[in-house]
């Protein structure tokens, strides 16, 4: 008896050392307000599910996993004095985020200079394009989209394009890619025009790029502006095939284009499509569960944007498993990730490479009818 009872007190002492452990800090680094919000929002909610789901399964070693959230305010300034405040307050041991590229590109001194990894959740290359020891991303490089997208129209023979490209960053970095890589896949531009990703009319532009009889229109930007391009295009009866960039896949664009949205076509992540992807797809299973989740937990607004966060605070999980939790070992065990099976792709991240996704994490799809279809 006096043994039993020995093991049990030894029993209750570890559940409460475990109770009482410090939980381990994740800076979460989102822009919550301005006019980034509409995806900083969501961005947050999917890492606090993610890391609801984590603690359920008893977090790592029985110490339970924090998110301290900060906002950026959609502001690049503002998100180094978030950033300075999560490191050196609140001794976060990884960063979630930011959720924009110049948010990002803001915080890379302070990152590099606090040797503390930041998985960012942004669709530019700038932060990776340059491999950076502390900084890694989850969305897919607009080169890879530029890629997909470029594979298409070659087995379509569409080899004659028009650029509609916005004037703002996103829409540059997309601009130069379509240009460099043209020429070595066979694909020539007869035709580019530019436009204010706040305009709310590109009817001219799009009148411009149709003179010259492209085979294919090629829209690059992200939110409403894209949906305007497809409203402008079916208003004007130009009927030349439309293609929106890999940032568009997302219900409100739906919403938005309305019966215009239908035959337009893109790259995209598999969440989209989730329940057309063949059995044999290993990311069907992963993707279908976080859909599940989204959906228990409350959340609407499905898009392609929607795992990024998932597949980054895994990806520190992973990492923290395998590894433990001081930054440096954290960083490298990140960097030696292989095959991790995410909602927005398998990642394979390297020395050379801190996204970790090939053309192969992406799909076509279009428009039919109001809803996604996978192209196959």
């Amino acid at each position: 008896m006096k043994r039993l009872g020995l093991m049990v007190l030894a029993w209750f002492a570890a559940c409460l050392a475990i109770s009482a452990a410090e939980p381990i800090r994740l800076g979460g680094l989102f822009d919550l307000t301005g006019p980034a919000q509409q995806i900083g929002v969501p961005t947050k909610e999917v890492a606090l599910m993610m890391v609801a789901r984590l603690n359920q399964e008893g977090g790592l070693n029985g110490r339970l996993i924090e998110l301290v959230i900060a906002d950026t305010q959609s502001d690049p300034s503002q998100a180094v004095v978030a950033l300075k405040r999560l490191l050196n307050k609140d001794k976060v041991v990884a960063i979630i985020g930011p959720t924009t590229t110049g948010a990002a590109m803001a915080c890379m001194k302070t990152i590099e200079e606090a040797k503390i990894p930041m998985v960012a959740c942004v669709g530019g290359d700038a932060p990776v394009k340059e491999t950076r020891k502390w900084v890694f991303k989850t969305p897919q490089r607009t080169s890879t989209a530029v890629e997909c997208l470029f594979k298409y129209l070659n087995a379509n023979k569409l080899d004659k394009i028009a650029l509609l490209c916005a004037a703002d960053k996103f829409g540059q970095e997309g601009d130069g890619y379509l240009k460099s890589m043209a020429a070595t896949r066979g694909i020539t531009i007869v035709a580019q025009e530019s436009f204010d990703p706040k305009d709310a009319d590109m009817t001219v532009q799009l009148s411009k790029v149709a003179v010259a009889k492209p085979s294919a229109i090629v829209v690059w930007t992200i939110g409403s502006a894209g949906a305007i391009v497809a409203k402008n295009a079916g208003q004007a009866n130009i009927n030349i095939p439309l293609f929106q960039c890999h940032g568009q896949p997302d219900s409100n664009y739906i919403k938005l284009a309305g019966p215009a949205a239908d035959g337009t076509r893109m790259p995209s992540t598999r969440l989209m499509a989730a329940e057309q992807l063949p059995e044999s797809d290993p990311q069907r299973v992963v993707v279908l569960d976080f859909i599940q989740t989204y959906r228990e937990r409350g959340l609407t607004g499905l898009s392609t944007h929607s795992g990024y966060a998932w597949d980054a605070v895994q990806l520190v999980f992973n990492a923290m498993k395998k590894a433990g939790t001081e930054p440096e070992a954290v960083r490298d065990a990140i960097e030696q990730t292989k095959n991790y099976v995410g909602v927005s792709g398998i990642y394979n991240l390297s020395a050379s490479d801190h996204c970790g996704l090939s053309v192969d994490s992406l799909v076509m799809l279009q428009v039919a009818g109001g809803q996604w279809q996978l192209i196959k």
